[in-house]
């Protein structure tokens, strides 16, 4: 049996999710054993040109939850609203991101295989299908932004690892 658009891409999403709601916990928890002022944490950068912990965290609600939204409309813009303030309302983005995901109708979700795509920033235009968007597009971004918070953390010296980046894997329990 072919593997399913929803299997491709939720599970996958969800465990990000899971994987960023643990790292804002675990970064609002050392920041207040570390004396770091909870602005402090989620301003950090790892160089002065990236974005900081806060704006990857909510990269990771916007390219699930948002992507998802955006192939319902037909087309993604990402959103230029500033990320959220502090660990609370970032944790209520991701939140809302996994109910969001945890709710798709697998149906829907296959319906839109095949279906046409943009995605618009600025003066920048690229036409994909919604398969194509979600997994070439969405899911890469996905990670990366997962993987840069977690990295954020690290070269701060928070105490993480590797399976505090790959969250809660999918086992074969029979």
């Amino acid at each position: 049996m072919p593997l399913s658009l929803h299997a491709a891409y939720v599970p996958s999403a969800l465990q990000m999710l899971g994987t960023a709601t643990k790292l804002v916990e675990t970064a609002k928890n050392w920041s207040a054993d570390n004396n770091m002022s909870e602005r402090e944490m989620i301003s950090a950068r790892l160089y002065e040109d990236m974005l900081p912990f806060s704006y990857q965290v909510k990269c990771v609600a916007e390219h699930t939850q948002g992507s998802v939204e955006g192939v319902r409309a037909g087309v993604y813009s990402p959103d230029l609203n500033p990320p959220p303030a502090t660990f609370d309302a970032l944790r209520e983005k991701l939140a809302g991101a996994t109910q969001f995901l945890q709710g798709l109708d697998k149906a829907e979700l296959e319906s839109f295989i095949d279906q046409p795509m943009r995605f618009e920033f600025k003066d920048r235009k690229l036409n994909f299908t919604a398969d194509q968007f979600l997994l070439s597009f969405s899911q890469p971004n996905y990670y990366f932004h997962c993987s840069t918070a977690y990295g954020i953390m690290r070269s701060l010296g928070v105490p993480v690892g590797k399976a505090d980046f790959t969250g809660r894997v999918r086992i074969r329990t029979s």
